[in-house]
């Protein structure tokens, strides 16, 4: 599959933006590899060719939202690019591309969190669950749109990761743990 040709449908009008997507994306995709060899070498089965797509379109569903900053000026609010990147992938056919996209914010986001926190995105559990959806969710976190030239630290990562409670620093502490070298 032609991840770019995918990513060019829908942003070709927004340089900057595709840009920045494409960047994340691409340093995303290579930590998301480079896990997915570590797994392989332990004999633990992943389809690598899926985890190069699945990130390259993780973030697919930024372009709705509104984030100035990376510009992004959607009229959703940022949570909610996980969801509508997976909407996008389904109407494009790619069902397990678009479970990646909605599992991928945080270390997931369950059920009860959506009701306890009114997040504006339809009652679901959204944690990852298959590797691959754990590779690209853990991947994803080194990784800023808003500045790109930067690996965010492990201890930036559990700060930010702790804010949303003690559920989501367990599922990203059994991340750690599965990708541990």
């Amino acid at each position: 599959m032609d991840c770019i040709k995918l990513i060019d449908k829908y942003y070709a009008d927004y340089p900057e933006l595709r840009t920045i997507l494409l960047t994340h994306s691409t340093q995303v995709r290579d930590r998301a590899l480079e896990l997915a060899q570590q797994l392989i070498d332990r004999g633990i089965e992943v389809d690598k060719d899926f985890v190069a797509e699945a990130a390259m379109l993780h973030d697919i569903g930024i372009i709705f939202c509104s984030a100035p900053k990376i510009f992004c000026n959607g009229p959703h609010k940022y949570i909610e690019h996980g969801y509508l990147g997976a909407e996008l992938l389904r109407e494009e056919g790619l069902p397990r591309h678009a479970r990646v996209a909605e599992r991928h914010t945080g270390s997931g986001i369950t059920m009860e969190q959506v009701f306890r926190e009114d997040l504006p995105i339809p009652a679901a559990d959204y944690c990852p669950e298959t590797i691959e959806e754990k590779i690209v969710c853990y991947a994803d976190k080194f990784f800023s749109k808003s500045h790109l030239n930067e690996e965010v630290s492990p201890a930036k990562i559990r700060e930010t990761i702790w804010r949303y409670g003690h559920d989501a620093i367990l599922r990203w502490n059994a991340m750690e743990q599965l990708f541990k070298p």
